[in-house]
């Protein structure tokens, strides 16, 4: 699989040694592949790791911003809100002092991905961006989406989910800008405020 190259790659680039790699992938593929996970999962990395390589020369910090992207959903439950900092804890916990990563940055940049507010670190905005580009598929791709995330929130009933998932797409509208470096908000802008326009009429149509 050409995610675990990448992977593997990297955690030599850094600094690990084989045997580490092997285990450390294990962990982290059994983490992405467990059942509830409809949307963040393999296929989640992989589409962001796609933006990075189309990217990766604007990026000053390419190792941390794809170990990043590796783990910045490592622990995921929709039930708890601090999904985010689990994951960049956990993160940290399979560095070392013998690891070339700046282990600050990497532990900011997976926290940036729960708000994806404006950073002041440009390279942590490209994370923040390669997170979000789901929200300018083209539609149908997008209702694949977030049909996914629906299954995601199952133990929720439609009168909890409905409203919850609104109020958190409103909250995008409510930002001047939903992606935060001028590339995706040229190419990307305009679509993904369609797409959320349009989840927002879906969850609130009446029965």
């Amino acid at each position: 699989m050409i995610l675990k190259k990448i992977y593997t790659d990297l955690l030599l680039n850094i600094g690990f040694s084989e045997n580490e790699i092997q285990q450390n992938w294990t962990d982290l593929e059994k983490a992405y592949s467990k059942k509830s996970r409809h949307y963040h999962n393999l296929m989640h990395l992989e589409e962001m790791i796609e933006s990075f390589e189309t990217y990766r020369d604007r990026i000053q910090n390419p190792n941390e911003i794809l170990f990043s992207i590796f783990y910045h959903d490592v622990v995921y439950s929709a039930s708890k809100k601090d999904n985010e900092l689990k994951s960049a804890e956990f993160a940290l916990s399979i560095l070392s002092e013998k690891h070339h990563l700046d282990k600050q940055f990497v532990f900011d940049a997976i926290c940036a991905t729960q708000l994806h507010a404006h950073n002041s670190n440009e390279d942590i905005n490209w994370l923040i961006d390669f997170d979000l580009k789901i929200l300018a598929k083209d539609w149908e791709d997008y209702k694949i989406y977030f049909e996914q995330i629906r299954k995601e929130y199952r133990i929720y009933p439609d009168f909890l989910y409905k409203p919850g998932r609104a109020k958190a797409l409103k909250h995008f509208l409510e930002y001047e800008f939903i992606f935060q470096t001028e590339e995706f908000r040229g190419l990307y802008e305009e679509k993904a405020r369609r797409n959320i326009e349009k989840e927002i009429s879906y969850l609130e149509r009446k029965k």
